[in-house]
């Protein structure tokens, strides 16, 4: 006999029905799987034989036949268990089969029957429904992951025996619900707060700018200066998620398989952090079957470089194309996919291989040479992506000693999230921009006029600074937003002077 079972695969960050066709017929006992599984889904014909014998059903000793389509899609992982299973008990009777062409089946088996989560539940959800699915069928694991989605029926099962329970009385089972709106007003994990921050008042400001246009932040300074301090403390000023950028971050995060360590949604700004020994492909992504990595983890919080002189320049290099577009392209011999990667990347390094070049206490080791390879390690492409440029100098002992504290993250964020709503307004009609740093050519001229002072000054620091095209659209886009966290309508000569000063590799070289 022949059964259908659906479930669904995960190309990128998107879904893809696939149909798995059972057909159990007679023969010499045997289990053949096809349609370009991996490893993992050609093993499960072991793991399904004994969860379905483990679960009080017999298993047809004849000989079967799994199919999965469409053929030339290649098939990973574990999470096709399950239909497996139920696609063999349909197609040998054992079970009701009048509800399966309305459920899509995803899970894992144990040997003894139970089901175990899997990843990338929460991508499927949310395409369920111009798949034509009715319902989602998942271990108890990945429910309320599944579940933000709305409109969709989710059921959570504990092992194969319930399943086939609910097969046969359906309306016994409640489907599983979340309140979407409680999960975004639970409390954040902790987040390190502003006012921990000693003195650096100049880091504080280019950090709240940072926040408040998306753009991107490289702090230069000696050791012991509090470069990852102030980094660390990005996210507690960012403004919170929306539900919808919250889905889509919880989506990349779900296809990595990080989500079920993090609840069912995120809901604080992601932080990145990869070791300066990091590859290409770990910040990309990568794989035979493309799975996103660290800038896409970051998409819509932060990406932070720690010592990146550090990082191998071909590394680097990889970072350009993201940074410009906003997503990254990974191409294999079958298989092409996209993912999203917009992320304010924060940076630090020292300032010559010793870390005391231009320190009033400590002198500088390094020779003229060595701090010219140093800095060699990053080329100007990168640089010039790059908005704001800090140097952090030391703390003086009395703010080192001192007990006075800063402002509060929570009070710059309000400064931040009115900066943002501002542009937000500026950009209602234009979805290709949401924050200043994101603004085109058109954007800029139509958004940063500039009165004949504030041009001539412009002018002055391009010359003077050797700026690249590229560079002067950066200092536009911070003027833009210097003005909208002053509330100001039109960029005026303070707003153009502070972001030339955030341009201070390019007075070092």
């Amino acid at each position: 006999m022949l059964a259908r079972v659906w479930s669904a695969a995960i190309v990128g960050i998107d879904a893809v029905k696939v149909g798995v066709e059972v057909d159990v017929s007679g023969g010499l006992p045997k289990t053949l799987i096809v349609g370009l599984p991996d490893a993992a889904v050609q093993e499960s014909r072991e793991r399904v034989k004994s969860a379905i014998k483990n679960s009080g059903f017999g298993f047809p000793m004849r000989q079967i036949v799994v199919n999965l389509t469409p053929a030339d899609l290649r098939k990973e992982g574990p999470c096709f268990d399950l239909p497996i299973a139920i696609g063999i008990l349909a197609a040998s009777q054992s079970l009701n089969t009048e509800l399966l062409g309305d459920y899509l089946f995803l899970g894992e088996l144990s040997l003894d029957g139970s089901l175990r989560p899997v990843a990338g539940v929460l991508p499927i959800a949310a395409a369920a429904e111009r798949m034509g699915i009715v319902g989602l069928i998942v271990p108890k694991d990945n429910a309320t992951e599944a579940a933000i989605v709305d409109g969709l029926a989710v059921y959570g099962f504990e092992n194969l025996a319930e399943i086939a329970d609910f097969l046969d009385r359906p309306e016994a089972c409640t489907p599983v619900t979340v309140n979407v709106k409680e999960e975004l007003t639970k409390p954040l994990f902790c987040i390190p707060d502003l006012k921990e921050v000693k003195g650096q008042t100049h880091a504080r400001r280019a950090l709240e700018i940072a926040a408040a246009g998306g753009h991107n932040l490289i702090f230069v300074g000696p050791p012991g200066s509090g470069k990852t301090m102030l980094a660390r403390r990005l996210p507690g000023i960012l403004p919170p998620l929306s539900f919808s950028e919250a889905l889509e971050v919880s989506q990349i995060h779900s296809v990595a398989g990080f989500l079920r360590d993090k609840g069912t949604l995120i809901k604080e700004r992601p932080f990145r952090s990869p070791h300066h020994s990091a590859s290409g492909p770990s910040l990309v992504g990568g794989g035979s079957i493309p799975r996103p990595g660290e800038i896409s983890l970051a998409h819509r919080g932060v990406l932070f470089l720690d010592e990146l002189t550090e990082f191998k320049r071909n590394v680097l290099d990889f970072l350009r194309q993201p940074l410009e577009d906003g997503q990254v392209s990974i191409s294999r011999t079958k298989q092409s996919v996209v993912f999203p990667a917009q992320f304010t990347l924060v940076a630090s390094t020292n300032p010559c291989p010793c870390g005391y070049f231009g320190d009033p206490i400590q002198a500088c080791t390094c020779s003229p040479r060595s701090r010219e390879q140093y800095w060699a390690k990053l080329s100007g492409p990168l640089m010039d992506r790059i908005d704001l440029q800090v140097s952090v100098n030391r703390l003086k002992p009395e703010e080192m000693t001192g007990q006075r504290l800063g402002e509060e993250s929570q009070v710059v964020r309000e400064r931040v999230t009115a900066a943002r709503d501002r542009a937000r307004t500026r950009f209602d009609n234009d979805p290709s921009a949401r924050s200043n740093a994101e603004m085109q050519s058109r954007h800029l001229r139509q958004f940063c006029p500039l009165d004949e002072a504030s041009r001539n000054l412009l002018e002055a620091a391009i010359r003077k600074l050797g700026l690249s095209a590229r560079a002067m659209d950066r200092v536009l886009k911070v003027s833009r937003t210097i003005a909208d966290l002053a509330g100001e309508e039109a960029i005026q000569v303070p707003h153009v002077a502070e972001a030339i000063g955030y341009r201070t590799l390019d007075r070092m070289q």
